[in-house]
C-alpha cells in the first residue's frame, strides 16, 4: 500500500483482527455463549430480562480480553499512524482494548468498549475493569442509584458518534478494512460510502466479506501475515 504525502487512511477493523489474538468471534463460533445465543445476553430486552446474565457475559468477556495480547497486525496499524499523524484514523467495531495496548490513539470504538460502564440514567461512561457474575454484585450508580450497565452498543441500538465517523471518511482518500465479515451495519455500508466517493477501498482477511464485490482490493490472508508488510512502504 503506497500513500502520498496529502492522502489520508482511514481504517476500520472487525473481530477477525481481534481473533488472532485468541479473543471468540461468537458469530463465527456459532453464535452461542453458555447455551444461549450472543443476541440473547447483548440486548436491551436481554437487560432488562435478566442483567444478571448480561454481566456475568460481558464479565467473562473482560476476563478474556485481559488475557489476550496486541497481536503483529495490531503494532502494525500503531505504526501506520505513527507514521501518518492525523492523516490516520482507526474505527473499531471491536470492544476490547488491544488496539490502545498496541499504541493506537486516533482510534473510535463504534459499538462502545469492555472496560467502561454507565449509568442507564445519568448515561456517562467511566472505566471500569470490576466483574459482576452474582446478583449481590451488580452495580448501581453513586449519583442516582440507578444500575450500571456495560457500555457496549447492544444488538438494536445505534453505534457511538456516527457523525464523527462519516466526517473522517469523507475526509480519506483510502478505506483499509480488516477483519470483519461484511454483514453488520452500518459498519459494512462504509465501503458503499467510500464508492460513492472514489475513495480507495482495500480488504485484509482470511475469509471472503459478504461485500467484497464492493472492494478495489481483497487480500485474502491473516491480518497478522498481510499488515505487517503494507507499513513498509510507509517507512
Amino acid at each position: 500500500m503506497r500513500l502520498s504525502p496529502q492522502d489520508r487512511l482511514f481504517v476500520l477493523t472487525g473481530a477477525g483482527i481481534s481473533a488472532e489474538s485468541g479473543l471468540a468471534t461468537f458469530r463465527g463460533s456459532g453464535g452461542l455463549w453458555n447455551g444461549h445465543r450472543v443476541e440473547e445476553v447483548a440486548t436491551p430486552e436481554a437487560w432488562e430480562a435478566d442483567p444478571e446474565l448480561v454481566w456475568r457475559f460481558y464479565s467473562m468477556r473482560r476476563r478474556d480480553a485481559l488475557a489476550a495480547q496486541p497481536n503483529a497486525a495490531h503494532l502494525a496499524l500503531a505504526r501506520m499512524e505513527e507514521k501518518l499523524g492525523d492523516r490516520f484514523y482507526l474505527c473499531t467495531q471491536n470492544v476490547d482494548d488491544l488496539h490502545e495496548r498496541a499504541g493506537s490513539h486516533r482510534i473510535h470504538h463504534m459499538h462502545g468498549t469492555l472496560f467502561q460502564s454507565r449509568c442507564i440514567c445519568c448515561n456517562k461512561p467511566f472505566p471500569d475493569q470490576s466483574f459482576y457474575e452474582t446478583a449481590p454484585d451488580l452495580p448501581s450508580c453513586k449519583t442516582c442509584a440507578s444500575p450500571i450497565r456495560p457500555h457496549i452498543v447492544w444488538f438494536g441500538e445505534i453505534p457511538l458518534d456516527m457523525d464523527s465517523i462519516y466526517r473522517e471518511l469523507d475526509r480519506a482518500t483510502t478505506l483499509l478494512v480488516v477483519g470483519t465479515s461484511g454483514s453488520v451495519y452500518p459498519a459494512a455500508g462504509f465501503v458503499h460510502v467510500a464508492n460513492q466517493r472514489r475513495i480507495r477501498t482495500i480488504y485484509v482477511g482470511p475469509e471472503e466479506p459478504l461485500n467484497i464485490e464492493a472492494f478495489d482490493e481483497i487480500i485474502l490472508s491473516p491480518a497478522t501475515q498481510a499488515l505487517p508488510p503494507m507499513i513498509e512502504p510507509l517507512l
